[in-house]
């Protein structure tokens, strides 16, 4: 319907909103928004193509709005004289890869998820054959359905229901079985699974029963779209932690935590201990340079020890942009310059290899480090000896300064204030910037002065600062923090009491 305005709904690559009416909050995403929205992207798909007769493939994560979602995506296509292939509930990755099996024949799909995001969110991720879109993508998407554009094909497409679930988790047991030279490489040890009531259950069946792994212990395996025991996020520390008792709780050689789609992942080893951010991308680095040196692509709050460890195993360490389409992007186009790089990671846990089409698909990570753990295994070690060089901080926080005047143009501002640090560490003898540096104001201080770093950048897609502070002495990060805090302080439009309450409570 022209005249609309979804702009809102716009979060970086995808569409986001809430799909499900609170006593705080009225549904953003509603059935005329994805409407349109599906209507326009199918109009951006058939100019792409240059054809008119499209095939979709279209599938939804677990959450209690995907049914009415579901009705809205399915009207649109059909009535655009596409046809349409339901897949059901299902990953998204494998709404990507089912683009790449030819006996599918998909010109593009449209998986119905929000990611991590709480119950009464949803959205729509898009993808073509090319891979996930762009930010400029979403914009034309969003321009194209409040015109009210769609396809005119004068028929109404064919609908079908058809699961591809099976062919792509057998595809990632082929895979390490192929790679560890056994049909079940896990026989003898435990691997449990923490799907947080997500998609990401299937993992236990259909890929690591298959491979010979025992799971008993696994959690949360249930769909359930109001996540009733905790989100599911590799990054929330109740997550993560709940899977770590579990973990010790039945004697298991590895935990495995997925998002909600399953884009996303993080392990947890036999002693509880977590592995994710820094440690994640360590391990992941090692595995891919043991076999040949490139360059690890990732975002730009990892460490300087991780730094350190990649150049340790002979590789090069590119600390990107924050968000995972601005590492993938970025590892595209030094591949395409003809610089090696096997693998995109940001600390979220979104990894995506060269091998893969640069997808980042959390099942396919944890694949790839199944393999790892068996060979290990069969040298007698785990999965840590492989990152035992790696220095971890003494101490790593994020602090978020948020704008307080709802008025302010806060991405113009923010780079004021961003540049007002910069010239800090410009004339500061205590502090020096980065000398390579993609996003924000990284500034590093000496041994006295906070012995580590901080990066002080701006939010992706929110009016918010992030502050991260990461320090090789204990009390260091509160050090560099009072330092930023008097210089952010004499801006009226910030809310720095988040600082004052990290250096001070």
């Amino acid at each position: 319907m022209e005249n609309n305005n979804y702009e809102f709904l716009k979060s970086g690559t995808d569409i986001r909103g809430i799909a499900v009416k609170t006593p705080d909050a009225e549904v953003e995403l509603t059935n005329e928004a994805v409407y349109d929205l599906v209507c326009a992207f199918l109009k951006l798909v058939s100019k792409r193509l240059n054809k008119t007769s499209l095939k979709i493939a279209v599938g939804n994560d677990v959450r209690i709005s995907c049914e009415r979602i579901l009705v809205a995506v399915r009207k649109a296509v059909l009535e655009s004289g596409c046809d349409l292939v339901y897949c059901g509930v299902c990953s998204t990755p494998s709404m990507f890869m089912v683009l790449k099996n030819g006996d599918w024949a998909c010109d593009a799909s449209i998986m119905i998820t929000a990611s991590h995001l709480p119950y009464e969110k949803n959205g729509l991720k898009f993808f073509t054959g090319e891979g996930g879109l762009e930010s400029e993508d979403i914009d034309s998407i969003i321009e194209l359905a409040q015109k009210g554009e769609k396809i005119s094909s004068g028929h109404e497409g064919e609908y079908e229901e058809k699961s591809f679930m099976d062919d792509y988790c057998q595809a990632l047991v082929e895979m390490v079985r192929e790679a560890c030279g056994k049909t079940q490489p896990l026989f003898g040890t435990k691997v449990i699974v923490d799907a947080g009531n997500g998609v990401g259950g299937f993992f236990t069946d259909k890929v690591l029963i298959p491979l010979g792994a025992n799971t008993d212990g696994s959690q949360f395996l249930r769909y359930d779209g109001l996540f009733p025991n905790h989100i599911p996020n590799p990054e929330d520390k109740e997550a993560v932690g709940s899977l770590s008792k579990a973990v010790i709780r039945s004697g298991a050689d590895l935990g495995v935590i997925f998002d909600t789609d399953v884009d996303r992942a993080a392990i947890v080893e036999s002693d509880g201990s977590e592995i994710n951010r820094n440690r994640l991308i360590a391990l992941t680095a090692a595995t891919l340079l043991q076999e040949k040196s490139g360059t690890i692509v990732t975002d730009s709050v990892t460490s300087d020890g991780l730094t350190e460890f990649i150049e340790y195993l002979g590789g090069k360490h590119v600390r990107f942009k924050r968000g995972y389409k601005n590492v993938i992007d970025e590892a595209i186009r030094r591949e395409k310059e003809g610089e090696y790089c096997p693998l995109a990671m940001e600390t979220s846990g979104h990894a995506a290899f060269k091998d893969n089409y640069f997808l980042d698909d959390g099942a396919y990570l944890v694949c790839r480090l199944l393999i790892t753990l068996a060979k290990q295994r069969e040298k007698g070690e785990n999965l840590t000896s492989l990152i035992s060089t790696l220095a971890p901080p003494a101490e790593e926080n994020e602090v978020r300064i948020r704008f307080n005047e709802k008025s302010v143009n806060f991405k113009r501002e923010g780079e004021r204030v961003i540049e007002e640090i910069r010239h800090f560490a410009a004339l500061d003898k205590t502090a020096k910037l980065a000398p390579v540096n993609y996003e924000g104001a990284r500034v590093n201080f000496g041994e006295n002065e906070g012995d580590g770093w901080t990066l002080v950048r701006m939010s992706v897609h929110d009016p918010v600062i992030p502050v991260n502070f990461e320090s090789m002495t204990n009390g260091g990060n509160k050090i560099m923090a009072k330092k930023l805090y008097f210089m952010l302080k004499k801006f009226p439009f910030l809310d720095v009491s988040p600082l004052e309450k990290f250096i001070w409570d």
